[in-house]
């Protein structure tokens, strides 16, 4: 698109939509967590079913991620992005609707793949619609937004379920999705101009099935693992999913070779600080987000709460969360640079061994107001980490690099949620059935623990000083491999 007279006329209401896919997506992670003891009961699902409720929709995203955005590059970003939206919103209302576990998991593994469709198109759109000189502003816009809907979900959500209006339960946590999709999808189609990557490579079809059938081959096993009893069957797809991972790559750099387009682009990994980075994603995000799921059942079924109080227990949590973003962004990265990671990682630490003390200590007689100090703690650690990884991750590689690099953080990222919920989600009930809510939370937050020591020795790898946005956004070019609010998913 020619930007020669600064940049598309309506680009302000296209980042307007951009945005609202952005919160569709979170929304939609924070949203379902509180409603989850409440799914439970109602459809009467077990423990694997819930886990593949909440894992299924990351495990799907990842799949399609990379592909999601190569369809975007090379079939338009606009059609993609309206493609994406419509399916987001009628997976949705499908979901809204379910009768059963298995509709439910069907529809949230849909949901998944519309993201996928959806959400890669973001950055390459922003990046044609605005002049150089303004895209750092458009940018700046989505950390205030996203900050904002991490602390709202989790209210909102509880809200909806606890208002329980006509008897809808736990459904309006999905149908709250409806507005912002149906929106997203007739702006676009209106108002959004059409963007394409110059030379985009042709889809790789193969290499995503190889990466879906890696992915699945290890997550399958891992949620219904604990269910089955752990036979040998679970241990012999784990088994095949590293194979299936080690053909993928064999496969890539052999087309790498004949300089035809790969799905991953293997050079990147032959760099020590992104394989550490590779390291730092799976371990940090599986942790976060199977701690934070782990909570939110702790607190309705141990504690009794109700959704919308346990939504507001878990609110100063997304504060310190966004707070701490705030300060890695303007004092503690451009003054620490790498050490800044590490400081994060302490306040992780500290604030998990704070939590665990606290719940210890007061058994089932926990209060929301007991559990403000260590969420604010533990939230600040992991924004101040959140907000900058990726870009300490992404200055380990060459310029021509960024695009694949970045894609596969992203999918990685994604994969490692669904990860965290199969591991910790199956610990949390593992231990519950024979030592009770206490023992088995505690136990959660003591692998968050290690987790924290993990990131803060992993951390050491990488780069001293981040990559800057703006030489990602010119090295990256047509690559446009993720979301440019990817990390603080």
């Amino acid at each position: 698109m020619d930007q020669s007279d600064g940049g598309y006329p309506r680009r302000w209401a296209v980042l307007a939509l951009v945005l609202a896919a952005e919160c569709i997506d979170l929304l939609d992670g924070t949203i379902v967590n509180v409603a989850a003891p409440t799914i439970r009961t109602d459809l009467k699902t077990t423990a694997a079913g819930l886990q593949w409720i909440i894992g299924g929709y990351a495990l799907a995203f990842a799949i399609g991620l990379i592909t999601g955005a190569r369809l975007g590059d090379r079939y338009g970003r606009k059609r993609l992005f309206v493609a994406g939206s419509a399916a987001f919103a009628a997976t949705s209302l499908a979901a809204a609707v379910a009768v059963s576990p298995a509709m439910l998991i069907g529809c949230r593994l849909a949901q998944g793949a519309a993201a996928a469709l959806l959400i890669p198109q973001g950055f390459g759109i922003i990046r044609d619609v605005f002049a150089p000189a303004e895209r750092g502003s458009a940018f700046a816009v989505f950390g205030p937004v996203i900050g904002l809907s991490a602390v709202l979900g989790p209210i909102i959500g509880g809200a909806l379920v606890s208002v329980d209006a006509f008897g809808t339960g736990w459904r309006l946590v999905f149908a709250v999705n409806l507005p912002l999709a149906v929106a997203a999808a007739i702006g676009a189609a209106r108002i959004m101009p059409e963007s394409r990557a110059p030379r985009a490579p042709r889809p790789d079809g193969l290499g995503t099935l190889l990466c879906a059938a890696a992915m699945g081959l290890l997550i399958y096993p891992l949620i219904q693992g604990q269910q089955a009893g752990w036979p040998l069957w679970t241990y012999l797809m784990m088994a095949a999913s590293v194979l299936t991972a080690g053909l993928l790559a064999g496969r890539s750099r052999w087309q790498g070779r004949r300089g035809q387009a790969t799905l991953i682009e293997t050079s990147v990994f032959r760099h020590r600080g992104y394989s550490a980075g590779l390291a730092c994603v799976v371990v940090f995000f599986a942790g976060m987000t199977g701690t934070l799921l782990t909570m939110t059942l702790y607190l309705q079924f141990g504690e009794h709460f109700s959704a919308v109080h346990a939504g507001l227990t878990l609110a100063p949590f997304a504060a310190g969360t966004a707070a701490g973003a705030v300060v890695a962004a303007t004092v503690a990265v451009p003054r620490l640079g790498r050490r800044a990671l590490q400081v994060a990682a302490a306040l992780i630490a500290a604030g998990t061994w704070w939590l665990d003390s606290i719940i210890s200590a007061h058994r089932l007689a926990t209060s929301s107001v007991d559990l403000i100090p260590a969420q604010l703690i533990l939230g600040a650690g992991m924004g101040m980490l959140i907000a900058p990884l990726f870009d300490f991750i992404l200055a380990s590689v060459v310029d021509h690099e960024v695009g694949s690099a970045s894609g596969v953080l992203n999918a990685v990222q994604q994969l490692a949620s669904a990860i965290g919920v199969a591991v910790i989600g199956t610990v949390f009930f593992t231990t519950l059935g024979h030592s009770g809510f206490v023992a088995a939370i505690s136990q959660c937050l003591r692998i968050e623990l290690g987790v924290a020591v993990t990131l803060f020795a992993l951390v050491r790898a990488l780069p001293r000083r981040p990559r800057d946005a703006e030489e990602d956004t010119e090295a990256a070019g047509a690559e446009t491999a993720g979301s440019p609010t990817a990390a603080v998913r």
